[in-house]
């Protein structure tokens, strides 16, 4: 795997590869992407394979212009409209595909996710190579997905299947983008992230949240959007999450310790109170844009630790920006939450 920085001459090199049918990780604003040719049938097959990804988890296309919306499918008067006001940036639309985008792509499904990255140097890639990128995020699948260039390197350099990543340093969002539907008869958030519901109303006043953000999908559903099908972003170690007070939280965990080598995901300034176990500092709840920022990489931490066997997350209310930081954990805990108010 080659390192490459975001100077033109290692993105003039990047976009190379990319153009040959090779895979490249890249910074965007949400997570690193693993990036290829998404019009190249066998260039995204290489995603797949370097993921260990199942075939039935749709990807993402990422375009660099609004001019090549119309080009990959079927846009509506709202989905420009969307397009104006968060583009470019962490919105994913679906709508339906046309037929220029592989089935690979797309899950087989006849609508396909769009989206346009605010980060510079994935824009300047996409532009480069002259077609749009299909890029999931840049882990192996079920792990956290990578936030820092140093993920990139622990979890791909030995990868034989990526020929290429692009140190763009830290992403800002920290959650994959934000994913609204526009293909039933009232669009719907399948997967929240940076751009929020009361954001989205502003466009979208009858908008419809998933029961899939908050639960499993059914038995035989078929997911929609990335991020809904399978177990995401887990450590190896049991991971529970745990709501309520800190105050209840610390009691419960006090409460059930049974010698196990436990971390503890918890909020800014709570170090001291959990100082028997090992403390992981997430962020603020006050202000859930860290909490985004640095959950991923506070789980791969925890996950570093050396026979770990259980990780607690203290986690926000789910509103607003939390709602994605929620959604996450929920998966990377596989839906083990406890209520530390009623459960001590």
């Amino acid at each position: 795997m080659i390192i490459l920085s975001d100077s033109s001459e290692d993105l003039l090199t990047c976009s190379r590869l990319l153009k040959k049918g090779d895979i490249a990780a890249i910074p965007t604003e949400t997570v690193y992407g693993l990036a290829a040719n998404a019009l190249d049938e066998d260039a995204v097959k290489k995603i797949f394979l370097a993921k260990g990804r199942p075939a039935d988890n749709p990807l993402i296309i990422h375009i660099s212009r609004t001019e090549w919306f119309a080009e990959y499918c079927f846009p509506t008067d709202e989905a420009y409209m969307l397009a104006k006001m968060f583009w470019p940036g962490p919105l994913t639309m679906i709508l339906p595909k046309k037929s220029v985008v592989p089935d690979i792509v797309t899950a087989g499904l006849s609508s396909v996710a769009v989206r346009m990255p605010s980060h510079p140097t994935a824009r300047k890639i996409i532009t480069l190579c002259g077609f749009p990128l299909a890029a999931p995020s840049a882990n192996i699948s079920g792990k956290p997905s990578p936030t820092r260039f140093e993920h990139i390197i622990n979890d791909l350099s030995q990868n034989p299947y990526v020929s290429a990543a692009v140190d763009g340093g830290n992403c800002e969002c920290g959650v994959e983008s934000t994913v609204v539907s526009l293909v039933g008869e009232k669009p719907c958030l399948l997967r929240p992230g940076a751009i929020t519901v009361d954001m989205l109303k502003q466009v979208l006043p009858d908008i419809t949240v998933a029961d899939a953000v908050l639960q499993r999908l059914q038995k035989n559903e078929k997911a929609l959007s990335p991020g809904l099908a399978h177990r995401h972003y887990a450590p190896d170690a049991e991971t529970v999450c745990l709501t309520g007070s800190t105050v209840s939280v610390l009691d419960y965990i006090n409460s059930h310790f049974d010698d196990k080598k436990t971390a503890v995901l918890c909020f800014d300034g709570e170090e001291a109170l959990f100082s028997n176990y090992i403390t992981i500092p997430y962020g603020s709840p006050d202000r859930p844009e860290t909490l985004a920022e640095n959950v991923f990489a506070a789980l791969r931490k925890a996950d570093g630790i050396k026979d770990c066997e259980v990780i607690y997350v203290h986690t926000a209310p789910p509103d607003g920006m939390a709602l994605a930081v929620y959604n996450r954990l929920l998966r990377a805990s596989d839906f083990r939450v406890i209520n530390t108010e009623e459960n001590v």
